[in-house]
């Protein structure tokens, strides 16, 4: 991505900031990153627990929430996913027991989504190995320093793609934010 690499006479091009060699340097493997490190985990939980990465948030979402129930629209933001998206996912949830909806009991115009006790017992059993995962592909990866840089990364360039959201995304008002018989949260 540097002008040598591009020949546009254009003003438009001309005028483009290229990155430099060592901007370049470090945008590749963010970009790689960006690409193989969803992926990895998308296999892991596709292998080992026969559901995808963002079915693995909904259920870890909802596991955490007051009630185990969230607004279809604060779960999907919270999954970053649109309503449709999180609607398909949310009907192969049902069919498999995890998830049920139900209107809103303060607003009828809303849709819940309600985690089942299966639905809490597949993210419990299905969380050890997902986090398994992360750690192996990030955690141990990285330095005690290098985590917090990553963090202090992550969360600048969070600030520049969303800059009015809280992040990281504030916890929800729970007191059962952990895997029964542990101290660790359902979601790393």
């Amino acid at each position: 991505m540097s002008p040598a690499d591009h020949t546009d006479p254009t003003p438009a091009a001309q005028a483009t900031p290229w990155l430099t060699p060592t901007e370049g340097a470090a945008w590749w493997p963010l970009s790689g990153l960006i690409s193989k490190l969803p992926a990895a985990l998308e296999q892991q939980l596709q292998r080992d627990a026969g559901i995808s990465h963002f079915e693995y948030i909904v259920l870890s979402q909802l596991s955490t929430a007051p009630g185990r129930t969230l607004r279809m629209s604060d779960l999907a933001e919270l999954a970053n996913g649109s309503l449709s998206r999180l609607s398909h996912a949310i009907k192969r949830l049902e069919h498999r027991g995890w998830v049920h909806r139900e209107p809103c009991p303060e607003n009828g115009r809303y849709i819940n989504a309600i985690l089942s006790d299966d639905g809490h017992a597949k993210v419990t059993a299905t969380a050890p190995g997902h986090v398994r995962a992360v750690r192996e592909l990030v955690i141990d990866a990285l330095s005690p320093a290098q985590l917090h840089q990553l963090r202090d990364i992550g969360e600048l360039i969070m600030q520049r793609i969303e800059p009015d959201a809280a992040w990281p995304p504030p916890a929800h008002d729970s007191q059962d934010t952990t895997d029964p018989g542990s101290s660790r949260p359902a979601e790393p």
